[in-house]
């Protein structure tokens, strides 16, 4: 299987890698469009910020390679949220393919940016197989996406947000996966066994 992690300014690459190891695969990580358009299976990852990491997609090309995909694409995190409408971190706008904008946690109570293990409440979504309500995924961010009916997988901290989309071939999950233990291995296991 030829799996293609997109390189782009944003970190976070090495774990995902490291994860697609421990389940016995392998990625190729890559900013070529030909390559992207041409792997079995995508992995959007990031962690940075919005709008310098959307200005250098534009500028390489690969926002309209990612819009176009056909195959199983997969946004993790920064990723996912660039994946949605509009993000308010830096008023930048996105790919635009989930419906949902990304606004920033506001709250005087709890610590912003979330970091650490909450639960996770999916739907029956083949994403998900194997993977019960109220598994503990690992989160790192500041922003959210609003939930909508892209969402198929909803978690709460200050709000109830998504943390996780799909709309036809796409999908984002704002946790990390790679980071996520055994939970997280099963769910890169469910999508990269998506047809």
């Amino acid at each position: 299987m030829n799996i293609v992690i997109v390189q782009y300014n944003a970190g976070n690459i090495q774990s995902v890698l490291y994860a697609l190891q421990r389940i016995g695969a392998t990625g190729v990580v890559t900013n070529d469009a030909h390559a992207i358009s041409s792997a079995d299976k995508v992995i959007f990852p990031g962690v940075g910020e919005a709008s310098s990491a959307m200005q250098y997609l534009q500028q390489q090309g690969l926002d309209k390679v990612i819009k176009n995909l056909q195959q199983p694409t997969l946004g993790i995190c920064l990723g996912m949220q660039l994946m949605c409408t509009h993000s308010e971190e830096n008023n930048t706008n996105c790919l635009n393919i989930f419906d949902t904008p990304v606004k920033k946690f506001e709250s005087n109570a709890l610590k912003v940016p979330q970091v650490g293990w909450n639960t996770i409440e999916p739907n029956n979504n083949i994403l998900f197989n194997n993977i019960t309500t109220n598994s503990y995924c690992y989160f790192v961010h500041s922003y959210y996406a609003s939930i909508c009916n892209n969402t198929i997988a909803t978690t709460n901290y200050i709000l109830p947000f998504s943390s996780a989309l799909k709309k036809d071939n796409f999908y984002g999950v704002q946790f990390h996966p790679e980071k996520s233990a055994a939970i997280g291995e099963q769910i890169l296991t469910n999508f990269l066994n998506l047809t």
